[in-house]
């Protein structure tokens, strides 16, 4: 059955609109440094997630699903580019088609002939011909930009994870803020304390959550990429860092460098707030200390206990109270999005704050 002219063209008109969404989405998400969501990106990142969590449903063994989800951010990107690809061909067909005698299977032909450079397909009339040179274009420029994205990438997630293992030997694996400040109170049993090398620590996770910010929120499938190790993740080791900063002030503030830690803190803050928003998970401006907190009286015991294992004598608890829940709500979101791991289980205080 032969579909009339009229409604042919209309099918050319929504293919234009596809494309130009398909073109949006592209350039957002490749080109543009900010961040920039499109339905097509989320949509590709919920199927995926969703993919994996059916595939891992009944797996126990926490290093065995470690292994499936290290793929997940390869499986994101090539399905970004398979979605591309594909919505550009089905917006080409409804473009050709007005001008196919064939009917819609010789468009579809044309079309994926171009976009996939094949050249075995070659309409004939100056409107075909241009969109035929276009289609090509389009295929060639999408996978060329993917291709050059992946080294974008990987060298923002090799400055986040140099920083993420250079913590292991001074806050242990999976990475836990008393632990830090412990070891760095004895110094790995040299009996001479580096605490006097905090502020520099503070300094470079100050900048490095401002890194993992901007470089996170533009290219959102990084948040996706786990760490080399199946127990580390970026996501605990800031948490450890700012868990320290907050403990040190609050506990021990006569030795505490007040600036630096306050800094990482606001940065760290700043950091999950970011990311979390990017990512479509909504969070709190700033932190209500009234909100509560879900850290128990016990945990907080056993952080202070390890500290008190090295001679590191801090502050009651009573002269304490928390941020407020706030804080800990970013990172608490991400943790089943990217951080599915046993370190999630660990104690983690949520800033304080002297009262």
């Amino acid at each position: 059955m032969a579909v009339p002219l009229a409604a042919r063209c209309v099918a050319a008109v929504f293919g234009a609109l596809l494309l130009l969404t398909d073109w949006n989405s592209i350039i957002g998400t490749l080109i543009v440094p900010r961040p920039i969501g499109s339905w097509l990106t989320k949509l590709v990142d919920r199927v995926v997630l969703a993919a994996y969590r059916f595939v891992t449903r009944g797996v126990a063994d926490y290093h065995r699903r470690d292994r499936i989800f290290a793929t997940q951010a390869a499986a994101i990107l090539l399905t970004q580019l398979v979605a591309w690809l594909t919505i550009a061909l089905i917006a080409f067909t409804l473009l050709m088609w007005p001008f196919a005698d064939r009917g819609i299977t010789a468009a579809f032909t044309d079309a994926g002939s171009s976009i996939f450079t094949l050249g075995f397909a070659e309409p004939l009339g100056t409107a075909p011909v241009v969109l035929v040179l276009l289609a090509a274009a389009t295929g060639l420029i999408v996978v060329a930009l993917q291709i050059g994205y992946l080294p974008t990438l990987y060298s923002a997630f090799n400055r986040r994870e140099t920083e993420v293992a250079l913590l292991n030997a001074r806050a242990g694996v999976p990475s836990w803020g008393p632990e830090l400040l412990a070891r760095t109170f004895y110094a790995l049993g040299t009996g001479v304390s580096t605490v006097d090398t905090l502020p520099d620590l503070y300094a470079r996770w100050e900048r490095w959550a401002a890194d993992v910010a901007e470089s996170h929120t533009t290219y959102l499938p990084l948040v996706r990429f786990r760490s080399p190790m199946s127990l580390s993740s970026w996501v605990i080791s800031l948490l450890a860092v700012l868990d320290s900063a907050a403990l040190i002030l609050t506990l021990a503030p006569d030795i505490a460098p007040a600036v630096p830690a306050r800094l990482c803190l606001r940065g760290g803050f700043q950091c999950f707030r970011r990311v979390t928003r990017a990512m479509g998970i909504e969070t709190p401006e700033e932190a209500d200390p009234d909100a509560g907190i879900t850290l128990t009286y016990e945990e907080f015991l056993a952080a202070v206990e390890r500290m008190h294992e090295v001679g590191f004598t801090p502050r009651p608890w009573k002269r304490c109270r928390p941020c407020g829940r706030g804080r800990a709500t970013a990172p608490r979101r991400l943790f089943p999005r990217c951080a599915r791991n046993p370190a999630a289980s660990r104690p983690r205080l949520p800033y304080m704050t002297r009262h």
